[in-house]
């Protein structure tokens, strides 16, 4: 669904319209064209072209496998990931604990659910870097206090801001928030933007109610409202490009 504001296009896409890849231990849902499934105009929206919200069983996970040139950036909603990588990395990510890894020139690692009970499920979300064959890196940092405090927090940026962790793309910021029942925040002005509703529901002026599982892309688009649903709140991930 395109919805028009006074100053562009907000276009909805449903959860039940993203790509689907299932397994014996994977359920993973693209918001983008990822592996098998293409769609030569889903490609990405802005600079973000990868939006995987994955269920990761017990005992189970992505065993390793390389990377290159792309940021990667990891949200776990529920449960704990694994991370080891061929630089030495390792460490679990939790809700919570935003982690970022730049491949580079190139990178090995494995993403394991360490729990013998539990599944995970998180967002994993790719951003093409500013540069080319950097050197790789890693970084995260919990930030559950900042989010604690409401409103939209930096998660991830590329543009100087006092994020949790930072990305080479000059262009790109993402922004987390735990919206609190009827909470309102104000979508960042941006060239393009991508919200996406991990958690709850949100309504979006200009383009009605969004669920768990949806996403809206906005070009040019401004900064309209977001109110979180008034009894289960929301958790919502925004990229903004300029």
């Amino acid at each position: 669904m395109n919805a028009k504001n006074q100053e562009g296009v907000i276009d909805v896409r449903r959860k039940d319209g993203r790509f689907l890849t299932r397994t014996e231990w994977l359920k993973s849902h693209h918001s983008f064209s990822f592996g098998p499934h293409y769609d030569a105009d889903n490609i990405g929206h802005g600079l973000l072209i990868v939006n995987n919200d994955d269920v990761i069983r017990a005992g189970t996970g992505f065993m390793t496998h390389p990377h290159r040139d792309m940021e990667i950036v990891t949200w776990v909603l529920d449960g704990e990931l694994e991370h080891k990588d061929s630089e030495g990395h390792k460490g679990i990510i939790y809700p919570g604990l935003a982690q970022r890894m730049s491949a580079g020139t190139g990178i090995w690692h494995s993403e394991i659910n360490p729990s013998k009970s539990k599944d995970v499920r998180l967002v994993q979300m790719w951003v093409l870097p500013d540069t080319e064959s950097i050197n790789p890196g890693y970084e995260q940092l919990d930030v559950s206090t900042q989010l604690g405090k409401g409103g939209l927090v930096p998660l991830a940026s590329g543009r100087g801001h006092d994020a949790a962790i930072s990305i080479r793309q000059k262009n790109a910021v993402l922004w987390v928030g735990r919206l609190k029942p009827g909470e309102a925040v104000k979508v960042p002005d941006a060239r393009t933007a991508h919200l996406y509703i991990a958690k709850g529901a949100a309504d979006l002026e200009g383009a009605g109610t969004l669920r768990e599982g949806d996403a809206a892309r906005l070009l040019g688009a401004g900064s309209p409202k977001l109110i979180a649903d008034g009894q289960s709140g929301a958790e919502v991930l925004i990229w903004e490009n300029r």
